[in-house]
C-alpha cells in the first residue's frame, strides 16, 4: 500500500518540469555565504565523503558543480588485470545476471526488454544495474578500454528509480530518459546506459554535446572516441542508474546488493572457447 501511494502521488507531479526547475536551482550561483549554507545542508543530509573530493566545499560555486565534482587523484584505484571489467561508477549493484528471452528483471514479478531499453536488440547478453544515490560520485566511466562508436539519446519519463518505484512501475528503465553509449571492446560490444530519474534530467557525455532533458528530440549518431579503462564517459547532474549490457564473454564477479566503487573489478572476460 505504501508503494502504491508513493507512485500515485508521483504520478500527479509534472516530473520533467520539476526536474528543469531543480536544474536551474542547482546551476544558480548564489552569493558565497548562501551557497555554502546550501552545500553544507546537502552534505549533512546525504553524507558524501568530502575527503575524496577535489578541493573543498568553498571551491564549488553551485550545487550542480558539487554534484558533478571530480575525485582527488588516486581516490579510485583501477583494477589493471588484463581480463578485468571494472565498475563504471560508485553505487550499489542492485541487479546482475543473464538476459533471458530478451528480458531483464526489474523487481519481483516485473521485467523489461533489452530491445526497449536500448531501442535495438542485443542478443546473448548479460546485464548489471548500478544505482547511484545522492551521496555518490556522479560521473560515469568506462568498464573496459575501447572506442565509443555510436550513441543513442532516448527522451522519456523521469520516474524515480528508488525501490518503491521499481517495484511498481513497469518498464521503468526502458521508459525513463536515457543515453546509450556503445563501446567496441576486445570483449565485444558493450552498451553503457545512463538512465535519468526524477530530478535527474540532465545527462552529458565527454564525446559530444548532446544534453538529456534539454528540450531536444531523440537522436543517434556515430562516434569515434578512444577511451582507456575507467576513463570518464559522462556525468549525471544528480545521481541515478547505470545499466551495463555486455556479451556472454563477460562473467560477473559481483552480487546483488554489493556496494561498488569506480574502477574495482566486477567481472572478467572469459578465455576463448570457455
Amino acid at each position: 500500500m505504501k508503494d502504491a501511494l508513493i507512485v500515485s502521488l508521483l504520478s500527479a507531479v509534472p516530473k520533467k518540469l520539476v526536474a528543469r526547475w531543480m536544474g536551474v536551482f542547482g546551476r544558480t550561483r548564489f552569493p558565497a555565504m548562501i551557497q555554502q549554507l546550501i552545500l553544507r545542508a546537502y552534505v549533512a543530509k546525504y553524507g558524501p565523503n568530502l575527503d575524496e573530493c577535489e578541493g573543498t566545499l568553498a571551491d564549488y560555486d553551485s550545487l550542480t558543480a558539487f554534484f558533478t565534482r571530480a575525485l582527488r587523484p588516486g581516490a579510485r584505484p583501477v583494477d589493471a588485470a588484463p581480463d578485468s571489467i571494472v565498475s563504471p561508477a560508485d553505487g550499489v549493484c542492485s541487479r546482475v545476471g543473464d538476459v533471458v528471452n530478451g528480458r531483464i528483471p526489474q523487481a519481483d514479478g516485473i521485467d523489461y526488454g533489452v530491445a526497449e531499453l536500448l531501442d535495438e536488440p542485443f542478443e546473448d547478453a548479460r546485464y548489471a544495474v548500478i544505482y547511484l544515490s545522492p551521496k555518490d560520485y556522479h560521473r560515469v566511466h568506462t568498464p573496459r578500454e575501447g572506442r565509443v562508436t555510436r550513441y543513442r539519446y532516448l527522451p522519456g519519463r523521469l520516474w524515480p528509480v528508488f525501490p518503491a518505484a521499481t517495484r511498481r512501475i513497469r518498464d521503468l528503465f526502458a521508459r525513463n530518459e536515457r543515453l546509450v553509449s556503445w563501446m567496441d571492446t576486445d570483449a565485444g560490444p558493450i552498451a553503457v546506459v545512463m538512465v535519468g530519474a526524477f530530478g535527474v534530467g540532465r545527462i552529458k557525455t565527454v564525446y559530444n554535446d548532446v544534453v538529456a532533458n534539454d528540450g531536444g528530440l531523440a537522436s543517434a549518431g556515430d562516434v569515434d572516441h578512444a577511451l582507456g579503462r575507467a576513463a570518464e564517459l559522462g556525468r549525471f547532474e544528480l545521481g541515478s542508474t547505470v545499466v551495463l549490457i555486455v556479451p556472454r564473454a563477460v562473467r560477473w564477479e559481483v552480487t546483488p546488493g554489493a556496494v561498488v566503487r569506480l574502477g574495482e573489478r566486477i567481472g572478467s572476460i572469459a578465455p576463448q572457447g570457455d
